[in-house]
Order: C-alpha cells, then structure tokens, then sequence
C-alpha cells in the first residue's frame, strides 16, 4: 500500500500544469534526439544539466524521464527508415523494420515499434513500482563490503559486455576512474592528480565529463568522417496497423517485454542481448518463416519491445541501489547529485517525492510518446534531412555554454576541449565510452566504500568478502567471466549470428555513441 500511496502522490506532482510541461518537452526533445543519428538521449540530458541548476528537481527529472523513453521511439524511427541504428540496441529493430520499409510498409513498421514501446514501457514502469522500493528497502541494511562488491560488479559487468574487445571496455573503466581520482581526498583532504593546478582541487564536475564526451567528442567524430549531405529518407505516411497486423503483434510484444525488462533490472544489464534473444525465438516461433530477412512484423514488434522494457529495467538499480547500467542513467544520477541529492537505497525514504514524481512521470510521458508519435511520424521523418553541419554546429555551441555555466569558469572550457578531443580518440580505437563515464561516477563512491571497509575492520582485507551478499557477487563476477570461456570452447561460435550483430554494430559505432 506504501507503493500505491506513493505513486498516487507521485501523480499528484507530475500532473501539476508546470511539471506536465516538462515531461510534454521532455518526451518532444527525446523523440527529436532519437531521430536524429548521432545524437542520444545520453547527450542531450548531458547538454542540459546545467539548465537544471534554475529549475525545481521533480520538473528537472520529469524532464530527463521524457528524454529517456522519447530517445527510445525516435531511435526505432532511424533504424526502419535509414537502416542506422542511433544505437546499438536498435541493431536487431533495423534488420526487419528498414525492410518493411523498403517494401513500402513503413508505416505498419513504424506503428508496431511505437505501440510494441508504448506497452513495454508501461508494463516495465508497473514492475519498478512494484520492485524497486522492496530492493531499496533490503539494500539499506547491506554494510560497506556488500556495496564495494556491488559496485565493482556493476562497473566489470558493464565493461565487459560491451563491445568485441574485453581490453579496450577496460582501458575505458581505467581512464574513468582516473578521472574520478583528481582533486581532493575524500578522507586526508589531500590534493591528487592536479598538476599543480588549483582550479582541480574540486575535481572534474561530471557535468563537463558527460558534455564533452558525449557532445564535443561525437561532433567532431561526425565532422570527421560523415558525408554532409542530407540522408536519403524513405517516405512515410500515417501510421497504422491492419487486423492481421496486430494480430501478429502483440504476443512478441509481450514475449519482447518478457526479455527486456529482467536484462535491464541486472547490473550487467542491456538491451543488446535481450533484442537478440527476441528476434531469435519469434524467428522459431513464427507461422510465416518465409518473410524473416525480408521485412517480417514479428522481427520489428518483438525486439522493440524489448529495447524499451530493458530500458524501464535499468532504472530499478539506480533507483533502488544507485547504480547506473547505461549512459543516461549515469547522467541522471550525476544530476541528482548537483541537488544535493544522495542516490542509493536510502532515496525512497529521503526523498519519496522525487522518486514516486519520477516514476509517475514515466506512465505520463509513455501515454504522451503514443499520442505524439504516431500522427508525428511523417514530421519526424523530415527531420533526418536536417543539414549535419548546422546539426552539430548548435550542439558545439550549446555544449559550450552548458560547460560554463557550471562554474562559470573559463578553465572548464579548457576541460571541454582536452575531454572532447579524448572523446574523439576514443571513438577512434574502438573505445567505448559508456564504462568511462560511469566509472566517473562510481569511481569516488567506490573507493568511500574501500576505505570505510578497511577502516571499521582495522585494515583487514578479509572483510571484503566476510558478507554473504559479498560472497554472492563476488561468485556471479567469477562465473561472469567463466562461463562465456567454457560455452565458446564447447560449442564454438554461430558465424551466421555473429555476423549480424557485428555488421550492424559496425553501422552503430560509425553513426552515433
């Protein structure tokens, strides 16, 4: 009954003129953002922290929730009509959609994924009601070994399942990390990794981290290597679904959301793997095998709603534990930490409002999607001709302006560029750079927790695994490195698979972060 009081209070705030302005903003500019390739939910909640230092946090995070699912139609928009996935998640959606597509069914394409999101998100968002508070509630009563073990388990699992190369996830987590590491000691006071420089005793501020990475780095990729001419953009009209369309549909929706929403809650989680998994078994499961590879509804409606439920997913450890499994979510949480706001199991008693607002605002912002996407589709799809030099010139100049207006400091700027260029190279060799941010982020609450540890047990390591949730983790990392070793040496690879998910990340990588 706690939950439910909760979320009725929740929709209480989130439905007050002001905040349901924001989410109406928010739902606009994440939709918009997912469109356009190259640009991510990630940047854009990025480029506007700074703006919500002037604005109250229930509106600020209904906002960011907008942004987030928005980012999660328009992506499905670029991958049917463009073939290019905005992200990697959206690989399998483009396999069939682009050709449904091509076929001259867009529109069925393009409303399968909005309705197929518009169920997983819901269906999603009721199971963070229902899941995240009893985490939270458990997590508070979990000591420094416990979140030390959780900590490093989120930071290793997301580092190593993104990407082809295990060395390259990790040079990126290090490089996080180091950057977490300048400025003050948490505990001595002590100055480190500041070159001398007084302006780096605060450390680097997230905020200009994020923007760079995201924003300067990936502009400059783009102007490096992208043609400027405008996309070539199959046409769409309104769009809509046939009896026998729907019919086809909505069980993948459901077997998608089935998938999506458990990979998304881990802290290994994303959407990657789920997608995959939805598209193999409505390829087994379909009673129109012939259509597969040439534009079959089922291989559109399954994997996108897998996409959004592993979407809604992440939200219940950051919520309930603080920890981010995505890029967005790292922002997010770094946003509640320029409020004052500590995130972690003990925010749904300290900050119940916030939350219950958040997570009301994403039912809202979900039903707001569904009534914008489907008769804005056609207005979308104009929007991919959007000239790439004016695209990016806006992003340079915003992403500047938000930088500054942090501390209103012109070494920041400085920050910006080196980090930017940093962004630039790491897209270069191949390295992601979501482990980088988030260890950014958890980096210093890594090392607290290290401390804390060591310091209540008189420096005895033991005590790192003297908890049974230690042990647990510590057993789950184990076999998280085991068990892919043991399966590629018993059954080998699938060529056929492996081809599809390395072709369009391949596409992913050359297109947006």
């Amino acid at each position: 009954m706690d939950a439910w009081n909760g979320l009725m209070e929740g929709f209480a705030t989130a439905l007050t003129p002001m905040n349901l302005l924001f989410a109406c903003i928010g739902v606009l500019l994440g939709t918009a953002v997912g469109v356009l390739p190259g640009i991510g939910p990630a940047m854009t909640v990025a480029l506007l922290l700074p703006i919500t230092y002037n604005v109250e946090p229930a509106s600020a995070f209904i906002m960011f929730a907008g942004i987030y699912y928005g980012g999660m139609y328009g992506g499905s928009t670029t991958s049917i009509l463009l073939n290019t996935p905005g992200e990697s998640s959206s690989v399998i959606t483009a396999l069939e959609g682009n050709k449904m597509a091509k076929a001259g069914r867009a529109a069925q394409a393009l409303a399968t994924a909005a309705i197929g999101s518009f169920i997983a998100g819901s269906i999603g968002t009721a199971l963070i009601v229902a899941f995240a508070p009893t985490i939270a509630t458990a997590a508070v009563q979990l000591g420094a070994p416990s979140y030390f073990a959780i900590m490093v388990l989120a930071l290793v699992a997301v580092t190593a399942v993104l990407g082809a190369s295990k060395l390259r996830g990790f040079i990126s987590l290090f490089i996080g990390l180091a950057i977490g590491l300048v400025g003050a000691d948490l505990l001595t006071g002590q100055n480190r990794m500041t070159m001398g420089i007084p302006l780096l005793s605060d450390g680097i501020d997230i905020v200009v981290v994020a923007v760079a990475i995201f924003a300067i780095g990936e502009a400059l990729w783009v102007a490096a290597h992208l043609r400027r001419r405008p996309l070539e953009v199959i046409p769409v009209g309104r769009p809509w679904m046939g009896k026998e369309d729907w019919k086809r549909s909505w069980m993948p929706w459901l077997r998608g959301t089935a998938y999506g929403f458990p990979f998304g809650a881990l802290p290994a989680g994303g959407a990657e793997l789920p997608t995959f998994l939805s598209y193999v078994t409505e390829k087994k499961l379909t009673k129109h095998p012939e259509e597969f590879g040439k534009g079959a509804i089922e291989g559109v409606a399954g994997p996108e709603a897998a996409n959004n439920a592993s979407a809604a997913g992440t939200l219940v450890p950051m919520l309930s534990l603080g920890l981010p499994t995505n890029a967005t979510a790292a922002i997010m949480l770094a946003a509640m930490a320029g409020y004052g706001i500590q995130p972690g199991p003990a925010l749904f008693e300290e900050n119940g409002d916030l939350v219950w607002a958040l997570i009301a605002s994403l039912f809202i912002g979900n039903a707001l999607l569904l009534i914008l996407n489907l008769p804005l589709a056609p207005v979308w799809a104009k929007l991919l001709r959007t000239p790439r030099p004016y695209l990016y010139a806006g992003i340079l100049f915003f992403a500047s302006l938000g930088a500054y207006a942090v501390n209103l400091q012109w070494f920041d700027l400085l920050l910006l560029l080196v980090l930017g260029l940093l962004g630039l190279l790491m897209r270069r060799f191949g390295l992601p750079v979501l482990p980088m941010i988030i260890a950014v982020i958890l980096g210093p609450r890594l090392e607290y927790q290290l401390r804390q540890a060591l310091q209540l047990s008189s420096g005895e390591w033991s005590t790192l695994w003297s908890e049974p949730v230690a042990v647990v983790v510590y057993v789950f990392l184990a076999l998280l490195f085991i068990v892919p070793m043991v399966l590629k040496r018993v059954r080998g690879a699938h060529p056929v698979a492996d081809a599809d998910v390395t072709s369009g990340s391949d596409s992913d990588q050359k297109v947006g972060s």
